[in-house]
């Protein structure tokens, strides 16, 4: 069996047409399906042999409500499912993309009560969803439209789309709006396709009364049934959210006690260097080594408040960050050179080498200089005397690629995933205190999270280290990030 329609329609229209048309509501399509259900449960439970014309969503859960309905009447029933020509050119925009979500298909399950009507290309009832049941008994209709999205404002800019809009529903059993529209379609079909209805068919003007009743109480059982599907996902995420939070807190809890034990380590030094230094038998050089230990847990302290701080900051600022363009010539050559002079202090070999020739990188407002202050002044740190640190940049496709690399005192292969946490300091069997915060790391690497950036390394115990950064450069920022640093 074959059916086309020689002209296009709109179901919406047809109905809006007719005298007195029935009232549309602004719903939800999750009553749309309580409406679909409930229809297919009256029609199951009163054994109604009825020819349905349909387009619904090609959803598994619409088309199990069709499968559902056949295999319980049988081939007593006819269903006429439309189709819209895939070989159709749609509209661009957002107008394809509506027309993609709205095509119905056919249960997966081939079967000759299934007859597809073949719809013009571009058709208006590609924002049109319907069931209408025709039958001797019981005549209905429901039907949903989707109202046009608005299109861009020329004025502001700005796209309003309607995401979350209703659907515009129309639900009838009026005997008189369901045959013009029955007598409509009737017209539209080519010649050439066989009819959908004998031409003697009359829909009820009024169904029965007890079918009527049944439903009612149906539609409120299905409506009722999908609130308390809608409540209980609701439940689920505010219960997942909750957890969240509390992890959260919990969290912040843990970090805020790390925080604390940090900050107390160099107040036991200093406090200890202090009750030595009342000895009244303290010797010039004891006391000149107790000075000194107040002085370096001081500066402890500070580089703790300080990192501390910054990724306070960091955190706080986190939807408000700001991405500048930067060269890696501007920035790096002055850093490097104010390392000189702890670099020949200690014996180390310091050199870069920064084509001017490189392109502009994107990173977080200011960080660059931050970036390579912390990564340069590690180096330096855990490289002893006598050692070479070298920093070089190089293009690398949509990125700037910028290593840090050092004959130090490198990092064992199972503390390398852990150096990046918060206040963690790599163990060293060496008797040297090589102090810092333990923040540097965690400080770079949020920043180029931020950015788009990222941060990976490489190292071996007593042969150094290599901390390589990527930078996207310009061609590999997203458009809406560019867009708003270029103004």
């Amino acid at each position: 069996m074959n059916v086309s329609l020689a002209k296009d329609l709109s179901v919406y229209q047809l109905v809006m047409g007719v005298q007195a048309p029935p009232k549309p509501l602004s719903l939800s399509p999750a009553t749309l399906l309580s409406l679909v259900r409930a229809q297919i449960d009256l029609l199951i439970e009163q054994q109604i042999a009825a020819t349905l014309w349909v387009k619904l969503p090609p959803d598994k859960i619409w088309q199990s409500e069709l499968a559902r309905y056949q295999s319980s009447v049988g081939a007593s029933s006819l269903i006429y499912t439309c189709q819209i020509d895939e070989s159709r050119k749609g509209e661009a925009g957002e107008d394809k993309e509506e027309e993609r979500l709205n095509i119905s298909s056919s249960p997966s399950s081939p079967s000759s009560n299934y007859v597809p009507v073949h719809l013009p290309p571009d058709s208006q009832m590609r924002r049109e969803n319907f069931l209408m049941v025709l039958s001797p008994q019981f005549c209905s209709l429901i039907l949903a439209h989707r109202p046009l999205k608005k299109r861009k404002n020329q004025t502001s800019g700005k796209v309003n789309t309607n995401k979350n809009q209703p659907l515009l529903i129309i639900t009838t059993v009026e005997g008189r709006v369901i045959q013009q529209v029955l007598n409509s379609i009737q017209q539209a079909i080519a010649p050439e396709s066989s009819s959908i209805l004998p031409a003697s068919f009359i829909c009820p003007t009024v169904p029965q009364a007890a079918l009527m009743n049944q439903l009612l109480a149906k539609q409120l059982l299905r409506q009722d049934e999908i609130n308390r599907q809608i409540i209980t996902v609701r439940t689920n995420k505010l219960e997942q959210q909750n957890q969240e939070l509390h992890n959260k807190e919990q969290l912040k809890d843990e970090y805020l006690k790390n925080v604390c034990q940090e900050l107390r380590i160099p107040l036991t030094h200093m406090k200890t260097a202090l009750s030595l230094l009342n000895s009244p038998s303290l010797k010039p050089p004891q006391r000149q080594r107790y000075l000194q230990m107040l002085n370096t847990q001081c500066d402890q302290q500070n580089s703790l408040i300080t990192g501390f701080l910054e990724l306070v900051q960091l955190e706080q600022n986190l939807d408000g960050t700001t991405l500048e363009l930067v060269r890696l010539s501007d920035i790096v050559p002055g850093v490097v050179s104010t390392y000189q002079p702890v670099a020949q202090e200690k014996g180390i070999m310091l050199a870069y080498t920064v084509p001017t020739e490189l392109p502009s990188v994107w990173c977080v407002s200011g960080s660059l200089r931050q970036i390579v202050i912390n990564l340069l002044h590690n180096s330096l740190k855990f490289t002893p005397n006598g050692g070479q640190v070298w920093v070089r940049a190089r293009n690398q496709g949509d990125y700037v690629q910028l290593e840090f690399r050092d004959t130090g005192i490198g990092i064992a292969e199972n503390e390398i995933p852990k150096i990046f946490d918060r206040f963690y300091r790599v163990r060293t069997a060496a008797t040297e205190d090589y102090g810092g915060a333990g923040l540097g790391l965690t400080i770079v690497q949020q920043l180029l999270l931020r950015c788009g950036g990222s941060i990976s390394v490489k190292s071996k115990l007593s042969e150094g280290s290599s901390f390589t950064v990527q930078l996207a450069t310009v061609s590999n920022i997203p458009r809406a990030i560019a867009t708003e640093n270029e103004l």
